[in-house]
């Protein structure tokens, strides 16, 4: 029949089938570290295959570079887009006009402004006194 484990055995030798199973343990600790260290095993395959690591960088950049982007086709209606252009340059020249008439004025509304602030501050000094 079975055995009892460990029933008959000595310390001695239970002490060593524990030290085995924490080397046992400990060894497969460390080629399970060793298995999951990515980023150790990527600058190892770069040192050791420099040449063929810089290849495909290149190769995948240039194929990035070359392929054709794709470009959005815009479709408009020859019937409708008469209108809509007319308001377009029509809003572009108020636009236009509004900036311009806006420079120029620009130096008379400032002096205007300047003018009522300083007689303002003027009148509200002479009225506390």
């Amino acid at each position: 029949m079975a055995e009892k484990f460990g029933r008959n055995r000595s310390t001695g030798e239970l002490r060593a089938e524990i030290g085995r199973s924490r080397e046992r343990v400990a060894r497969d600790l460390r080629g399970l570290h060793y298995e999951l260290d990515f980023p150790g095993k990527l600058r190892r395959s770069f040192r050791e295959q420099t040449v063929s690591w810089l290849t495909a960088a290149a190769a995948v950049g240039t194929l990035i570079v070359l392929l054709p982007v794709r470009k959005k086709k815009i479709y408009i209606d020859a019937k409708r887009g008469g209108k809509r252009q007319k308001k377009f340059l029509e809003a572009g020249f108020i636009l236009g006009a509004s900036k311009i008439a806006a420079s120029v004025l620009r130096p008379v509304i400032v002096d205007f402004l300047k003018n009522r602030l300083t007689d303002y501050a003027g009148r509200s000094h002479a009225a506390r006194r």
